[in-house]
């Protein structure tokens, strides 16, 4: 029998405050194979590291079990342990006696049952645990990063600048996102086109940045340092090579449509670029709105464009490309105001989101900077801002804070005060949060120095009267219901995740949460990185965010990419599926369960009763394989195990612990 060594641990107290560790391990030192038995306080410092070294060498340990935390938290670092001594590092055994124990538990002498029978389940599998070598994968030291926003711009920019090759997919005409539609940032007031685009220059004229604008990712194939992946570059209708970005083009079309760029404030001409800084500045001719594609008439661009760039016959492109990481990047959508029919957004012209009104105070926005009344180009002489339009609403919209939302409103409010300067401001808010780097002295400044007037309760109605609207609500801090007529109405919608992007969840082969959102693996430890090993995450795709948080986010994915391609060859874990290909029958069933894609058939040649059988069995491609399980269950020959988790070693388990139940139930 192996000779197996517990270690036990009190986690300070918060194992220790409820498990009796003590007779936890006078118990566990009976069990069958057990040689040493130790405690220690933390395990897992170095002092804990340390006696698990010495153990193993004084006492021949060939098996060895720590009873502490979730092995999600420490398992690599005990593995290290066992390999730093000698020992095969899947020779170990993790007891989860605090998460699944000390942790839900109050009674002690229940906890401390239940404790003794966690660990002796890991002593059972122990001894039935495999000596696991891990292999060795290339990887394409090329990275692809979706999404051209200010989270893809930076995290390209730092891999590039690590001297990696990069390649940048963004859907839009141009790189920037939403920081482009941005007149300045909190809370510094700074030009958000003037910190943003440089970085943009800078991204398309680095040598190490290949830009796909006006392109989407359509296929993912593939495992960590080894993704294929397919690209669709749509059709601009303009040659960019031969485009010189003059505009003569876009100054000449006779048809003007609303601005996607202005979010509707603004028009814009068929053929376009969405703003004047664009990157690349080479236009898009819009098929859907262009009346040569409409009519089969006009061609006027044509005909003026001296460099002879336009191809109305221009088709999509197909780009294949091979890298060792991806970076998602894709960003967010904004929550669809019209769900709040009581605010009257899309009814009344003089109902804005903030986003629009974004567009109406820019220095390059359809107004030029000056701040007009949609409906009549007034200047509004008073204006609500409305806080939290879908956000913190389990009814209507979602339950989450969108983070940034109370900021750029306070910014709004201050920036209508600094231009009008005889207006009224009001701000309507359930909760002002301020959760950054000088945003509280931010907040407090624009009610102190600029007036804005700041009114506790959420609005149960707007709704016009005569040229005015009327805000309706109740002041919670005075307990009184209030109306106030202003001019003009700006909503602050929630923050969601794009619309497609539990599709690109599924492309990729990540996990998504509730709304949507892409999931990290672990929300404080690895907040970067998925589940999916090799792809990476930055900005808002992952949730709410703000210009700072984003960046630093996508400087973090990038140094995880770096790291990644630092190494030429990468060790993979040893625990994935394996098939018994004498007991597959081919059925793969298990196939279309496997979450990461990494099951396929494979043809194999065999001899059976003297002739030569061709057949088909399942085929687990181990760069993919994450050791999930999923296809053990579904395996209805048992044909497929998991190295680690064996049926063996899983029956061991549970045979131990109802080996106390047996003699009662006459077994």
């Amino acid at each position: 029998m192996k000779r197996v060594g517990v270690f036990l641990c009190w986690c300070g107290s918060n194992i220790a405050g409820t498990v009796d560790v003590g007779r936890v391990a006078e118990k566990v030192r009976l069990l069958p194979g057990v040689v040493y038995v130790e405690e220690n306080k933390y395990t897992c410092s170095e002092p804990g590291q340390a006696s698990i070294m010495k153990a193993i060498k004084e006492h021949d340990l060939e098996r060895v079990v720590v009873a502490s935390c979730s092995p999600r938290l420490h398992e690599p670092t005990f593995r290290r342990t066992l390999e730093a001594a000698g020992m095969n590092p899947y020779h170990l055994e993790m007891a989860n006696i605090r998460e699944h124990c000390s942790w839900v538990h109050t009674d002690r002498e229940e906890a401390t049952a239940k404790a003794f029978d966690i660990v002796r389940m890991a002593v059972a599998k122990a001894l039935r645990n495999e000596a696991l070598q891990p292999g060795r994968i290339s990887i394409e030291k090329k990275a692809l990063v979706l999404g051209g926003g200010i989270a893809g711009i930076q995290a390209a920019l730092d891999i590039a600048d690590a001297g990696h090759q990069v390649i940048l997919v963004e859907r839009e005409p141009t790189i920037g996102g939403r920081m482009a539609q941005l007149d300045k940032t909190f809370p510094t007031l700074d030009c958000s086109s003037c910190i943003l685009t440089p970085k943009m220059v800078d991204c398309a004229k680095h040598p190490n940045i290949t830009l796909y604008t006006y392109s989407e990712l359509e296929k993912v194939e593939g495992y960590i340092g080894n993704f294929n992946v397919t690209i669709r570059k749509k059709a601009r209708g303009v040659d960019e090579a031969l485009c010189t970005g003059c505009g003569l083009c876009q100054t000449k079309c006779p048809v003007k449509v609303d601005s996607e760029f202005d979010v509707g404030v603004g028009k814009r001409k068929a053929i376009y670029t969405p703003f004047p800084q664009a990157v690349p500045n080479k236009p898009v001719i819009d098929k859907e709105n262009c009346r040569y594609h409409k009519t089969g008439k006009c061609r006027i661009c044509e005909r003026v464009c001296e460099a002879k760039a336009i191809r109305f016959d221009q088709e999509d492109t197909i780009i294949e490309e091979k890298v060792g990481a991806i970076v998602v990047a894709t960003g967010f959508d904004l929550f669809d105001l019209e769900t709040y029919g009581e605010y009257g957004y899309g009814l009344y012209p003089d109902v804005i989101s903030s986003l629009q009104f974004e567009r109406l105070i820019n220095a390059s926005g359809p107004t030029e900077g000056k701040i007009r009344r949609p409906s009549d180009q007034e200047v509004p002489r008073s204006v609500a801002f409305v806080l939290c339009v879908g956000s913190r609403d389990d009814q209507k919209g979602v339950s989450y804070c969108s983070r940034a939302c109370c900021m750029y409103s306070v910014k709004h409010a201050t920036q209508y005060r600094e231009k009008v300067k005889d207006g009224r401001a009001f701000v309507f808010y359930m909760d002002i949060r301020t959760p950054g780097k000088a945003y509280e002295e931010f907040y407090r400044r624009s009610s102190v120095d600029y007036g804005v007037e700041y009114i506790r309760g959420r609005p149960s109605k707007i709704y016009q009267k005569g040229k005015k609207l009327v805000v309706r609500a109740e002041d919670t801090l005075l307990g009184r219901p209030v109306e106030v007529e202003v001019d003009m109405v700006v909503l602050a919608p929630a923050m969601v995740p794009k619309h497609d992007a539990a599709k690109m969840a599924q492309t990729l082969g990540v996990s998504y949460d509730g709304y949507g959102f892409l999931n990290e693996a672990h929300p404080k430890l690895r907040p970067v990185e998925t589940n999916t090993a090799g792809i990476y995450l930055a900005g808002a795709c992952q949730g709410p965010k703000d210009i700072p948080d984003t960046v630093a986010q996508a400087g973090a994915a990038a140094a995880k990419v770096a790291a990644l391609f630092s190494q030429d060859e990468l060790t993979t874990e040893p625990m994935v599926a394996r098939v018994d290909e004498a007991l597959c029958s081919g059925c793969l069933w298990c196939k279309p369960v496997c979450p990461y894609k990494a099951i396929e058939a494979k043809t194999i040649t065999e001899r059976v009763a003297g002739r030569t059988v061709t057949r088909e069995v399942a085929s687990v491609n181990v760069g993919l394989c994450q050791g999930c399980g999923a296809c053990t269950v579904a395996c209805r020959d048992g044909a497929m195990n998991l190295a680690g988790f064996t049926n063996d070693q899983v029956l061991a388990e549970v045979d131990d612990l109802l080996a106390d139940l047996r003699p009662a139930c006459g077994v």
